[in-house]
């Protein structure tokens, strides 16, 4: 037992080492260069909540023409300058099924697609991060979300789980291996991107199946060089959370299960190992494990300085919604009930 507990702990502080030493290393997306392109920027959503409208309506200065367009069945309260296309997918992806509906009415020769949810707060600084890979090749483009600070535990560990742990798509991009792990929050799309969007449109993971698709024809896909801002409700429960971050776990599990044993072998081992070395108190167990807590948290302060000592309930939250993952076989999404068949694909049963 103990020699295992040692192997797992330097295991995992080997992995940490690695996306130190990999995310150093990685070069810089590039920037704007010349003429700045017209963007069609496109929010799709169902019901946006007054959050979600705040957000929306927030000013985007854009130096070039930039059409921004909310998508959804009912029209929404929205300021001068954002735009409402009345979208109501029959698709079982409904984000998918707005985007193609919006690309289907709107002539976007010429112009960057951007695709951005509505609790993303959008500026400037993020559309050039998004859009300069594109106009460089890069077929798609995502941004890291970056939940912003909030009172409350349930604000806090979706801040530390996504700006201070492996979770985070800053570390993830870093150790990629074959296609990219991407989050769908906020994407640019290229040419190869939007052609790839139909072959998507009946998966619960749009985003990393539309990596995969990407990657296995030889088309780059880019993190941008900016976060994607996300403000979130103070003291919002921790409920919402965990079950957002379950479904990403049955995400991972339908579309790419050969990386699902890699959740608490390399991405949560920290507090399973520390309970470990509470109850095995041997010297090589507590310094194997002593290591990979200073280690994360070294990763954690590397990611983002600001509440980086956080990173244990991020870790905590993702392996509460691992191992809940493991036992559920449906997906609630956006309000319907669907069990995951092969390959992501969503199949509608009553809730």
């Amino acid at each position: 037992m103990r020699p295992l507990l040692v192997a797992w702990a330097l295991l995992a502080s080997a992995f940490t080492l690695v996306t130190l030493v990999r995310r150093a290393r990685r070069p810089a997306p590039p920037g704007l260069r010349g003429a700045v392109p017209p963007v069609l920027l496109l929010r799709p959503g169902d019901r946006l909540t007054p959050r979600e409208l705040a957000t929306v309506a927030t000013p985007v200065d854009w130096p070039a023409r930039l059409d921004h367009v909310v998508l959804s069945p009912a029209r929404p309260a929205l300021p001068a300058g954002v735009r409402w296309l009345a979208s109501d997918p029959a698709t079982p992806n409904r984000k998918v099924g707005h985007l193609l509906h919006a690309l289907a009415t709107f002539p976007h020769g010429g112009r960057v697609v951007c695709a951005v949810d509505a609790d993303v707060a959008v500026d400037a600084e993020l559309l050039a991060a998004l859009v300069a890979p594109v106009v460089a090749g890069a077929a798609l483009v995502t941004a890291a979300p970056e939940p912003l600070p909030a009172r409350g535990l349930g604000p806090r560990a979706v801040r530390a789980l996504l700006c201070h742990t492996h979770q985070s798509f800053d570390a993830l991009d870093a150790v990629s291996a074959g296609a990219k792990a991407v989050c769908g929050k906020a994407m640019a799309l290229g040419p190869a991107a939007i052609a790839g969007l139909g072959a998507v449109r009946d998966r619960v993971g749009e985003d990393l199946e539309l990596a995969k698709w990407l990657h296995a024809r030889g088309a780059a896909v880019v993190l941008a060089g900016a976060r994607a801002p996300v403000p979130q409700v103070g003291h919002a429960p921790v409920g919402p959370a965990f079950d957002r971050f379950t479904r990403w776990m049955q995400v991972l599990r339908a579309h790419r299960p050969a990386l699902l044993p890699t959740v608490p072998l390399l991405l949560t081992p920290s507090l399973p190992l520390a309970v470990a070395a509470l109850a095995v108190p041997t010297g090589p167990v507590v310094a194997a494990v002593g290591a990979l807590w200073l280690l994360r948290t070294l990763l954690a302060f590397r990611l983002e300085r600001r509440g980086c000592l956080g990173w244990p309930l991020g870790e905590a939250l993702l392996l509460a919604a691992f191992a809940r993952a493991l036992v559920r076989r449906t997906v609630v999404w956006r309000g319907r009930s669907f069990r995951v068949a092969r390959d992501g694909r969503m199949e509608p049963r009553a809730a």
